[in-house]
């Protein structure tokens, strides 16, 4: 059982102070009939709300897929620039954010939830969960380079890089680029990018196309988003080992 006005609130249908008083002016029905006290304990999961004509059903947690373009910030707020969040219409939860972040310049799959324990272990190195990008970089990446990432990189942090994988996906003699895919575990402060510095190449163009099971949908232009399905929310959710696996399966 739950209150009205806090099941309102939890579903992004407004503040708790808006809602008390959409309620009292009579524009909340449950199963039909109009409600106009907020304390009115109702069951979340099976009776039907309607809310300035619009029927609000109660998810406890949601999941997004976001083709992030560069230029917006990966956060719930700033101040200057646009955030993930701006991107993501009609959220049915205010309490969603980011899973990681991708640098500003940086595009591709990011994941937005409002679910803490599996963002929590989508983003520990100790689930192992693997993030795959794709890269330009200036310079030619050398089987050197790619025996210096498997076996970890010293990036000015206080531990080297867990081992990542790194491949050639084809060069541009003429304009000194390789093309690569790179395959990390963790999400240190610009890691990729202080990895091609620390073997002498910078990073031009940045691109993030996988995270665990979860691949971005070619189908999402840059700035599109859309919910996960229940298969990529079960596969998320198992193979990180979740308690709540079975609830969500």
């Amino acid at each position: 059982m739950m209150r009205l006005d806090k099941f309102l609130v939890e579903m992004g249908a407004g503040s708790r102070s808006e809602v008390k008083k959409q309620i009292s002016k009579g524009l909340v029905l449950v199963n039909g009939i109009v409600v106009r006290k907020p304390e009115m304990k109702i069951q979340e999961q099976e009776d039907v709300v309607m809310f300035s004509g619009k029927e609000y059903r109660y998810e406890a947690f949601v999941y997004y897929m976001l083709h992030k373009p560069a230029g917006v910030i990966s956060a719930t707020e700033d101040r200057k620039d646009k955030t993930v969040l701006d991107l993501i219409p009609d959220k049915k939860r205010p309490d969603i954010f980011p899973v990681g972040r991708l640098d500003k310049d940086t595009e591709g799959l990011l994941l937005l939830t409002n679910d803490g324990q599996l963002a929590h272990r989508l983003l520990s190195p100790k689930k192992h969960v693997d993030k795959t990008y794709e890269a330009r970089i200036s310079g030619i990446v050398t089987e050197e380079d790619i025996r210096e990432f498997r076996t970890g990189l010293d990036i000015g942090d206080e531990k080297p890089t867990l081992p990542a994988n790194l491949e050639i996906l084809y060069t541009d003699p003429t304009k000194t680029e390789s093309y690569v895919s790179i395959v990390i575990r963790e999400g240190r402060f610009h890691q990729i990018k202080r990895m091609f510095e620390a073997v002498g190449k910078e990073v031009l163009y940045l691109k993030r196309i996988r995270m665990g099971s979860l691949v971005l949908d070619t189908k999402l232009l840059k700035g599109e988003s859309r919910e996960l399905t229940p298969e990529e929310v079960k596969m998320l959710i198992n193979e990180t080992g979740g308690e709540h696996a079975k609830e969500n399966a």
